[in-house]
């Protein structure tokens, strides 16, 4: 990309989108993706390059510690963990973040789909977000994904111990003539960086979780395991 490592604490700069289809020949597309999410208020300041940089993509890797990463989620955890950090919204609020996760994922849907990469950790299969009803339908999502290889889906069990450390969610992107970026994120801000040895030293961290999870197998077999349990839960409710 282009620049150094910097802080993503600001919407997109227009000369900047410039710059980077001057550089790839991409005919305006970061442009006017840029010009349309300027004016998006559903993302926050420091996330909305990460969704345009996702579209244009040709692998996502993603490290989700604590949540399923948004291009996961299923409608009802959306709107679980949106009300869970902003409890005095509106609902008309509420249902704009959800649609724009949900229009997030359709670059999954897309024929020119990026390889996706997760790494969950355990915990968030164990934490009810929503409740048992809501948890069921998220993990037969995923699971389903996984069948239908759309994406690739590991858990890091509890059981792994200490693992490479990583402060809060890792997102790494590659693309077909670009440099690749890392993103990480915690609860209030967000950091983008395309310096190469940052990102380096990002991708040896992944690969350091990939080689501590389950097997894909394994992982699958967990998360519908997992699944039938909170469906057995909430029928019982």
């Amino acid at each position: 990309m282009i620049g150094t490592s910097r802080q993503a604490i600001r919407k997109p700069q227009l000369g900047i989108a410039q710059r980077i289809d001057k550089a790839l020949g991409t005919d305006g597309i970061f442009e006017r993706l840029c010009r349309k999410l300027i004016n998006d208020r559903r993302y926050a300041d420091y996330f909305v390059e990460v969704v345009e940089l996702e579209r244009l993509a040709t692998r996502i890797c993603e490290f989700a510690p604590t949540a399923i990463p948004g291009l996961l989620q299923t409608p009802d955890y959306a709107r679980a963990v949106t009300l869970a950090a902003n409890p005095f919204v509106t609902d008309d609020y509420v249902q704009d973040i959800v649609t724009a996760r949900v229009e997030r994922a359709h670059i999954l849907k897309d024929a020119t789909r990026p390889e996706y990469w997760v790494i969950l950790h355990e915990n968030v299969l164990r934490i009810p977000v929503g409740g048992a009803e809501a948890m069921t339908s998220q993990l037969e999502h995923i699971a389903r994904l996984m069948r239908e290889r759309t994406a690739w889906v590991t858990v890091l069990p509890c059981a792994a111990g200490a693992h490479a450390s990583i402060n809060g969610a890792l997102k790494l992107m590659a693309f077909e003539d670009a440099p690749p970026v890392a993103y990480t994120e915690t609860s209030f801000s967000g950091t983008l960086m395309d310096d190469p040895a940052v990102v380096k030293r990002a991708q040896r961290a992944y690969d350091l979780l990939r080689v501590a999870t389950l097997s894909p197998e394994a992982s699958l077999a967990l998360i519908e395991s997992m699944a039938e349990d909170y469906r057995r839960c909430a029928s019982t409710t």
